[in-house]
């Protein structure tokens, strides 16, 4: 396969204009409301989604440029593989949240915990099923000891270009 072609289905919008002080995390969005602006063909999707209290947001970081395959993520201040962590700046810059949705009206869905910059460009969204996508035994590598700090840790600019 030489070419994946993504199209956006809508765009999200945040308080956050600026990469700088926004959180690396949804734990850390501290409540922030957001939308998603659904593009109107794709409005029949929806159906059923206003009876799920979490979606998983598929976007792309489109503020990020090439990327490195060892990083310092946020997180630490040692070089990491990029696979290793969730930085923006990755081979395809594709990332993901899970967001608490308050209501839908038409194409826009209310969302709460964003954790992105305003007027992302969305690739997918997919309800959050706490049985299937919490999963109890794990193992955090490197952030063990550290994913408490991720509610308080905030971006700057070390991944994308404004």
């Amino acid at each position: 396969m030489d070419k994946l072609v993504l199209k956006p289905i809508g765009t999200i919008k945040s308080p956050f204009n600026s990469i700088e002080g926004m959180p690396i995390q949804p734990t850390g969005a501290g409540g922030a409301h957001g939308q998603i602006e659904l593009l109107p063909e794709y409005l029949d999707g929806l159906q059923d989604l206003e009876d799920f209290s979490h979606v998983i947001l598929i976007y792309q970081f489109h503020k990020s440029k090439g990327y490195e395959l060892k990083v310092k993520p946020f997180m630490d201040d040692q070089l990491r593989g990029i696979f290793s962590t969730r930085a923006p700046k990755r081979p395809n810059p594709i990332g993901i949240s899970v967001v608490k949705l308050l209501k839908i009206e038409d194409n826009i869905l209310h969302i709460e915990n964003i954790d992105v910059l305003n007027e992302t460009p969305l690739l997918d969204i997919k309800p959050y099923i706490s049985n299937i996508d919490n999963i109890q035994d794990i193992k955090i590598g490197w952030l063990e000891g550290k994913s408490e700090e991720m509610s308080s840790k905030k971006s700057d600019k070390r991944f994308y270009n404004e």
